[in-house]
């Protein structure tokens, strides 16, 4: 073996000029790449850690980024011209008799996903109380089953929904399926055989594309969703996925999180995001689906609940971090109360400075993230945060020892936004997500129920807490340093 590296060094010692070819080489390298970063056009602070943690992996550091990197997704002419050709009651700007509140506003101008309202908004708290409403629903199905999953294990209660899905095409229901390749990525051909043989399609978001050389990959943008429309008048969203891990009944330590089931005119705004999920993931087209049995007639009016609910989504696809800028935004108008639970919390200049204010104004500025998340590096990020919070009166609970997977917000008595979106530059700026913003004192008043237990059943952090140098600052500064490539 010593021999070997003497001979190669030997070698390299015979090239003419190795050491100046290598240096400019490198140069080179480090101007394509900052070049490529910069044209990007992200945060300053998220810009600069991108050049500084590639510029130390010469070479290898441009295929990391090609890999991993900030991308963007042009799907705005799928949103002008297919899916959405059937909406067309969906106009630019508030309808008369919508709630158009700065944040209806700002939520319609992001996204073309006008105010609406729900007729019920049921709360499905855990695994367990969520599949066992969406097993009835889907039984009770008698047209289409549309269904979008960031994760779908092929364990035993994704083999349940498997099953029931199998059950719904036999007796003729139109099921379409919307996996991400990534978070789905342990299900096989023979798990969704069954339900291909019943009549029903599945098909695949961002599939991987390493053997594409001139197609760049999207590995690091995946759909995390998690939706299911039910012959137009029925839906679920919220944070919950298909998996054992989130059903307490097979797993005594699963996620605690949160759901939703909806009915009502916002569940045609639930459709079309769907249908254009479908569209842009299958590439079919839109002329090839009856838009009447997409959006039945009956949920034509918006007038048909008294719930207002709308629809926001966020993506690569949009440079408006949609859901990022809504809660900020309603951060702002709070007036007395401001709650916040995330399993990911890695907040940005301007969710930090709204939630300090906010706090420092006097208002009831409450925060709820896991005592430990399945992502240790996450977990440290978050708590380097704490001081800057807890100095501003900020009141910071740990959940533990199941993970809190819960995705809310509350402001005020009469706001609040439930969905997929962790509060993080992950969800914010590269995931395809989905949270509903509801306007209405009695189902932010039974979230406000269900979210003070959790608070009760947590650990107060306080500002004395003993913090070792190794153990606990050095981890806690290193995971904020590179907070920005999470």
């Amino acid at each position: 073996m010593i021999a070997s590296f003497d001979a190669l060094r030997h070698w390299l010692d015979t090239i003419p000029h190795l050491g100046t070819s290598l240096a400019i080489t490198y140069a080179l390298y480090l101007i394509g790449l900052i070049g490529w970063i910069m044209l990007q056009k992200r945060e300053p602070v998220a810009t600069l850690s991108w050049i500084l943690s590639l510029a130390a992996l010469p070479y290898i550091g441009l295929f990391i980024y090609y890999l991993l990197g900030p991308q963007k997704v042009n799907r705005q002419r799928l949103r002008r011209g297919r899916s959405r050709s059937g909406m067309e009651h969906y106009s630019t700007v508030c309808p008369a008799d919508a709630d158009c509140t700065e944040l209806a506003a700002i939520g319609q101008a992001t996204t073309g996903l006008a105010p609406s309202s729900a007729t019920e908004v049921e709360w499905l708290v855990d695994g367990a109380a969520t599949y066992a409403a969406l097993l009835e629903g889907i039984a009770q199905a008698r047209d289409h089953i549309n269904l979008e999953y960031y994760i779908f294990e092929p364990d035993h209660t994704g083999t349940a929904v498997r099953d029931a899905l199998v059950a719904a095409a036999q007796r003729g229901v139109q099921v379409r399926l919307l996996l991400d390749a990534v978070g789905a990525g342990k299900i096989r051909a023979r798990f969704l055989k069954p339900l291909l043989d019943a009549g029903g399609e599945a098909v695949w978001f961002h599939p991987r594309q390493l053997l594409k050389p001139f197609k760049r990959p999207w590995l690091n943008l995946r759909t995390h969703r998690k939706l299911v429309v039910i012959d137009g008048v029925l839906a679920f969203t919220g944070g919950i996925n298909i998996t054992d891990e989130e059903n307490e009944q097979r797993d005594p330590n699963a996620y605690r999180d949160l759901h939703m089931r909806l009915q009502g005119h916002v569940v045609r705004s639930l459709q079309l995001v769907f249908m254009e999920d479908w569209l842009y993931a299958s590439g079919q087209d839109a002329k090839q689906f009856d838009q009447l049995r997409l959006w039945p007639r009956e949920m034509s009016t918006r007038a048909d609940g008294s719930i207002n609910a709308q629809v926001l989504v966020s993506g690569p696809d949009s440079g408006w971090e949609t859901i990022h800028r809504l809660h900020v935004a309603a951060i702002h108008e709070a007036k007395h109360r401001v709650w916040l639970v995330t399993p990911y919390f890695v907040p940005g200049e301007a969710a930090r400075m709204a939630l300090t204010s906010a706090a420092l104004g006097g208002l009831d500025v409450r925060l709820l993230v896991p005592k430990m998340s399945d992502s240790w590096f996450v977990t440290q990020a978050a708590r380097s945060y704490f001081d800057e919070l807890l100095q501003a009166g900020v009141k910071i609970h740990e959940y533990g020892p199941r993970m809190l997977h819960t995705k809310a917000f509350i402001a005020d008595d009469d706001v609040c936004i439930v969905g997929t979106a962790n509060f993080d530059h992950r969800s914010f700026r590269l995931n395809f997500e989905l949270s509903m913003l509801l306007r209405d004192k009695g189902r932010v008043a039974e979230l406000a129920g269900i979210l003070e237990h959790e608070f009760s059943s947590a650990t107060r952090v306080h500002n004395e807490r003993n913090r070792g140098l190794w153990r606990h600052r050095l981890p806690e500064a290193f995971a904020r340093l590179a907070s920005p490539l999470l």
